[in-house]
Formats: C-alpha cells, sequence, structure tokens
C-alpha cells in the first residue's frame, strides 16, 4: 500500500471476466488475474490463495502487464533474416532456421544464456538443451532486470 496515493490505478474499468496468468516480469511466478473487457487488458490484481506472492504484486506486475502485452515493439511472429532484413516467417520455417544455424555448434564452442525474466520452468528448458542436446555445460543467468 501506497501511504501517499501514488501508486493508485486510476480510470481503471470494471472487467468482464477474469484470465489467472503468471506475471511475465520475473522469475519469480507470482499468480495474478487480468481483467479483460472485449480483447482489452483493463486490470490487474493479484492471486490471494497463491503462495507465492499471497496477492501482493511488485509495481511492474501490478501496473506494467496491461501495457506490455498490447505493446507496439511486442513480436508476435518469428522473423528471420534474409538479405540483411528481418522478415516474416511460419514457426516451422523459424524452427528450421534455427536448427541448421546451432547444427555446427556442439560441446565448449555453444553456450546460453538464461533470462530473469523467463520462468524457472523456462529455464530448466534452457539448462537441458544445452546440456543434454548440444552436449556442453556452458550455461549462464543474468539475473539483474
Amino acid at each position: 500500500m501506497c501511504p501517499v496515493g501514488a501508486l493508485v490505478t486510476r480510470g481503471e474499468q470494471v472487467p468482464t471476466r477474469e484470465v489467472k496468468t503468471v506475471c511475465p516480469y520475473c522469475g519469480v511466478g507470482c499468480s495474478l488475474y487480468l481483467g479483460v473487457r472485449g480483447d482489452s487488458i483493463v486490470s490487474v490484481r493479484g492471486d490471494a490463495e497463491s503462495p507465492v506472492n499471497c496477492g501482493r504484486l511488485c509495481v511492474k506486475g501490478r501496473f506494467g502487464t496491461k501495457d506490455l502485452v498490447r505493446h507496439a515493439d511486442r513480436l508476435t511472429r518469428p522473423l528471420v533474416k534474409r538479405d540483411g532484413r528481418f522478415v516474416e516467417a511460419s514457426w516451422d520455417e523459424a524452427l528450421d532456421y534455427v536448427a541448421d544455424r546451432l547444427r555446427p555448434y556442439r560441446g565448449d564452442s555453444f553456450a546460453a544464456v538464461a533470462s530473469a525474466r523467463c520462468t524457472n520452468e523456462d529455464n530448466y528448458v534452457v539448462q537441458k538443451f544445452t546440456r543434454a542436446v548440444m552436449g556442453t555445460n556452458n550455461v549462464d543467468h543474468h539475473a539483474g532486470l
């Protein structure tokens, strides 16, 4: 709670439904409810039943999630580089593109950097891929946001 009211939501609409999800800002895994009206997020609240955050949210989770989902710079389709330019591609095409370029790098010629913005499960998959598929223990993580 903010004692001076600086962190109070203004102009928040009443949602027609809520969707339970996990906050996208870090790997803590705070549970939250997105209030939806039409196809827009109009409110965000913490899940009081969550053992992770007990209904509380940080300022990014509480006030940044609405803008993050609909941000104009957000990628919604895969991009591949052709002739020095990024162009849209299908998921199959993008995965084949990545697989072809990773194929020559095995063992200690490969390293992966995991993300603090990913969930623990996502970071687990990164390290598992690096160790089991690429054959190296070169995995790092940058915890600073």
